[in-house]
């Protein structure tokens, strides 16, 4: 096999959120399995900062290259580099007029830049990499890639043998923009229509992804289910129970080699499940840092991630007045809504001793939390799949999440007396529902040290690792292939 994998973001040279991580690690496992294994994404500037700040090595491999469709006939670079400690070589795309914008997703006109970057990928490919024969295709932003595989390349003697997978990162970006995008991007005017690329007037990116893409996946196989219904299906439910045969969940893993207690640089007392003791000097530095009492028995909840609707953040403000009034400290870090920040900042106010809000990005202040917390909130209102449990399992603290998504198929509840599970939950996406996990968590944490040591040893020696789902996605891209035979 012959794969390029084709990402918008790629951890460490660009990076919003999970894709990044994926992007940056899931074909370090893929590798094993190939012949040859490219990574494709946009140079965005951020890439061309940390490319030189962390002296990571570049080279131009081509330039005056031109996409072969798009009716922006500007012309494009090619730049490349390699992921860090492989030989897997990353390719960055680069046109100065669009990739121009400081942030990744910042640039006003999201539709000009998507198509031209997936033509141009084509470009490069046809030109550079005529020996791929599959692409491994991530979210809306490179959703039209197959589209046009599928119309206006249908009879290129390259183009044509190259088979596609689609992953679904989170169904509810969609890429959607109105209908004059077709002729801008050169794709036939014929996709106008129900059966290809219209929604509601409108143009939609992911839907010719999901149609035209030989094989489909999503990151959990809960939300390969619950993307098939109404619920959260998003309005593309319909399209997805079409190609219900090709539709299939791989979890993500985690990189252990990165994510370990044992190495981990970002914190100050490295441990294992044989030395848990400095584990709590890690909490005893986390509540140090944020200008907490020290004390190493007052169970410590936490949160990390974006401070939005779909994270259940309002779950969470719901019950915050009430925890307070508990022994227990509540750590948020992250960034998010407006009207969540400023809800979350008048709480600081009112509970200063027990409540650290951290409306802000940091990677350090992350590790510290998730090694130094005991308990770690996900109540998410839709998961795709879901890192931050896994990483807070990794590091021993447990889980206290919505059973839907990744988050149903990483966290079993716990049974103190069978010595089972390795986190805490519940169904219902309500407020209360969320506090009585909470109080099941701290009656353990309370009154049963034992089991609570049992649950963070599970917790621990749950295994996430890339290798299970690497070799399931080895699985598709041959049940790709097969199709173009």
């Amino acid at each position: 096999m012959n794969i390029s994998f084709v990402s918008y973001e790629v951890d460490p040279f660009a990076k919003v959120g999970g894709l990044a991580d994926v992007a940056g690690t899931l074909p370090k496992y893929i590798k094993k399995y190939t012949d040859q294994l490219n990574i494709i994404m946009p140079f965005h500037k951020v890439a061309e900062k940390n490319i030189k700040s962390k002296g990571y090595l570049l080279e131009k491999v081509a330039e005056n290259l031109y996409p072969f469709s798009h009716s922006f006939k500007y012309s494009f670079s090619v730049f490349k580099s390699f992921l860090p400690d492989t030989d897997i070589p990353v390719y960055l795309i680069k046109n100065e007029e669009l990739f121009s914008t400081d942030d990744v997703y910042e640039y006003p006109h999201k539709e000009h830049q998507t198509t031209y970057f997936s033509d141009a990928v084509i470009s490069f490919i046809k030109n550079y990499l005529p020996e791929t024969n599959l692409l491994h295709l991530n979210d809306w932003q490179t959703a039209l890639i197959p589209v046009y595989l599928k119309t206006n390349y249908r009879d290129d003697d390259v183009l044509s043998k190259i088979a596609t997978v689609f992953t679904i990162h989170n169904l509810g970006y969609q890429g959607i923009f109105p209908p004059d995008i077709l002729s801008i991007a050169g794709l036939p005017g014929y996709l106008y229509n129900i059966d290809a690329l219209e929604f509601f007037g409108q143009i939609n990116f992911l839907k010719g992804g999901i149609l035209f893409s030989d094989i489909i996946n999503t990151v959990s196989k809960t939300y390969a289910e619950e993307i098939q219904t109404e619920e959260y299906g998003y309005k593309l439910d319909g399209v997805l129970k079409v190609r219900n045969n090709d539709l299939y969940g791989i979890i993500n893993g985690v990189d252990y080699e990165k994510i370990n207690p044992e190495t981990d640089k970002n914190i100050p007392y490295n441990f294992s499940k044989e030395n848990l003791e400095n584990k709590y000097k890690n909490k005893l530095s986390l509540q140090k840092e944020l200008g907490l009492p020290e004390n190493k028995n007052i169970p410590v909840i936490s949160f990390i991630g974006r401070i939005v609707e779909q994270k259940g953040i309002d779950l969470i403000a719901d019950i915050l007045d009430y925890l307070t009034l508990l022994d227990v400290q509540v750590i948020i870090l992250g960034t998010g809504e407006e009207r969540f920040e400023k809800q979350l900042k008048e709480f600081q106010n009112k509970y200063n001793n027990r409540l650290s809000i951290n409306i802000r990005f940091d990677i350090k202040l992350a590790q510290l939390i998730y090694a130094g917390s005991d308990m770690f909130l996900m109540p998410s209102r839709y998961e795709p799949c879901g890192l931050g449990q896994m990483y807070s399992m990794r590091y021993g603290t447990i889980p206290i999440v919505r059973y839907t998504g990744g988050l149903a198929d990483t966290v079993k509840e716990f049974n103190c007396e069978k010595n089972i599970g390795n986190g805490f939950g519940f169904y219902n996406y309500h407020s209360s529902d969320l506090l009585v996990a909470i109080l099941k968590a701290l009656n353990i944490y309370y009154r049963k040290p034992e089991c609570w040591k049992n649950v963070v040893l599970n917790a621990m020696n749950s295994n996430f690792s890339w290798d299970k789902s690497a070799e399931e996605y080895i699985h598709l891209y041959k049940r790709a292939l097969a199709k173009k035979v």
